[in-house]
């Protein structure tokens, strides 16, 4: 088991009231957004406008889901190459993404996106061998969880307007037009995962996290999170740092192309998942990963880039760097 970490969290609290507007308020939040982005990656939003019965719905439903049987649960596991549906527990690593050949996360999961819908999926990207990407959702039957799929597609609407806010607000932060990534986002292939960690009966084992460190793969994660502790990122200096838990808000983390995209201007940091000395109770985290459209081109950002300093990075697309990272991390 792995002790939390003791250093308190540089993670900033940023109040999104009145953001959305031009003013001084929105022009306080850009700047609190950039310097978070250059330091840490990380922060955590509240006055975003997302109402609690939206969050409460889905926790709701995942917590039914979850409280099934196991063989009840994978019947839902998708066919190889689906990133969909139900994924159980120490089944994917996340460590892999980074080579690391941890032990396999205390965690089971269940995916979605918004590709039951032909004409999205089409948009967004699907062509001919794309199939098993923009395959359609995997749903529990109604019966078995009255009010799911509801509630996963309530959740993932609100959660698609926040995305939205927060690009153009981290838009403004790169000295763009608000509007300037609206093109590249607007058929996103984003998945919608919870992360169930189911309550242990033993302690872990050693190097055994509920998340092995990694870090994300997108633009941005929204991430809600039951107010349980864990969740810990690496700081600059190296050590691992506690998240501070704060009722009523969503951590909010840049992955790997929005560093990419900001010639690493931006910053897209290590973060794990611990189980807390003395704290073998389960834990509900839902992500957003905020991904651009799978063909968005993925090159360093005008304002990015200097004489002095060229791009970092060679051109790739949203859709082929994101099935890289998800081939690598399932077992």
């Amino acid at each position: 088991m792995t002790s939390a970490a003791k250093v308190a969290s540089r993670v900033p609290l940023v109040d999104l009231t009145g953001a959305f507007e031009p003013g001084p308020r929105r022009d306080e939040v850009v700047d609190t957004i950039r310097q978070a982005c250059e330091d840490v990656g990380f922060l955590v939003i509240t006055g975003h406008g997302i109402a609690d019965e939206a969050v409460n719905g889905i926790d709701a439903a995942s917590r039914a889901f979850f409280a099934l049987p196991e063989e009840e649960k994978r019947a839902y596991v998708g066919p190889s190459g689906v990133y969909r549906g139900f994924t159980p527990s120490q089944e994917s690593a996340l460590a892999l993404s980074r080579e690391d050949e941890s032990l396999p996360d205390l965690c089971e999961l269940y995916t979605v996106n918004r590709f039951d819908d032909p004409e999205i999926a089409r948009r967004a990207g699907l062509r001919e061998g794309r199939e098993s990407f923009f395959a359609p959702n995997i749903w529990p039957d109604a019966e078995l969880v009255p009010g799911f799929k509801d509630a996963f597609e309530t959740y993932y609407a609100v959660m698609e307007d926040l995305a939205v806010e927060l690009m153009s607000l981290m838009a403004l932060a790169l000295e763009l037009d608000e509007h300037w990534f609206d093109d590249k986002i607007a058929d996103h292939i984003t998945n919608l995962t919870v992360n169930h960690y189911p309550s242990l009966d033993r302690p872990a084992l050693p190097g055994q996290f509920r998340r092995g460190a990694h870090s994300d793969w997108g633009s941005l994660t929204i991430l809600y999170h039951d107010g349980e502790p864990g969740l810990q990122i690496m700081s600059p200096e190296g050590a691992w740092e506690d998240v501070q838990v704060v009722p009523g808000s969503f951590v909010v983390n840049l992955g790997d192309l929005m560093a990419a995209w900001t010639n690493d201007r931006w910053v897209s940091t290590l973060h794990r998942v611990v189980v807390p000395e003395g704290d073998t109770g389960d834990r509900i985290s839902i992500a957003f990963f905020h991904q651009p459209t799978y063909d968005a081109r993925i090159e360093c950002i005008p304002t990015c880039t200097s004489p002095d300093d060229p791009p970092h990075h060679e051109p790739t697309t949203s859709g082929g760097w994101i099935l890289s990272m998800l081939q690598k991390t399932i077992y």
